[in-house]
């Protein structure tokens, strides 16, 4: 689905966490703030900093330990409005979008979106 962004949105972290299927995750706090965001945790995976990770991509092996079910990205497009992207995963209150143009891919916050006809 395409969408235009209507939000500015700039990620906070600069070196985004990065794991693939199989690695193993020390499985930190879990998000509380913005209540469409439920369900992402802060994870670490050797040699890198702790990052957001949904739930549904962690298999629990311990009380706060896992493991990623799938390659994952926490990269965040920093977009302003009127860009445009593609949706192609909904997840937790984010998307996982294409840039048009570019085709950069990252995590959008959805309400910073709205939906093209």
């Amino acid at each position: 689905m395409k969408y235009v962004v209507i939000q500015a949105h700039r990620s906070g972290y600069p070196r985004p966490i990065r794991v693939a299927k199989g690695d193993l995750l020390e499985i930190g706090q879990r998000y509380e703030g913005n209540e469409s965001w439920l369900d992402w945790y802060l994870c670490t995976c050797a040699g890198q900093e702790p990052g957001w990770i949904p739930a549904q991509l962690i298999e629990r092996v311990g009380v706060a330990h896992g493991r990623a079910l799938e390659h994952y990205s926490a990269h965040e497009l920093d977009v302003d409005p009127g860009q445009q992207v593609l949706a192609l995963l909904p997840m937790n209150g984010w998307l996982w979008c294409r840039r048009a143009g570019n085709g950069e891919l990252g995590w959008l916050p959805r309400e910073k979106l709205q939906l093209l006809e």
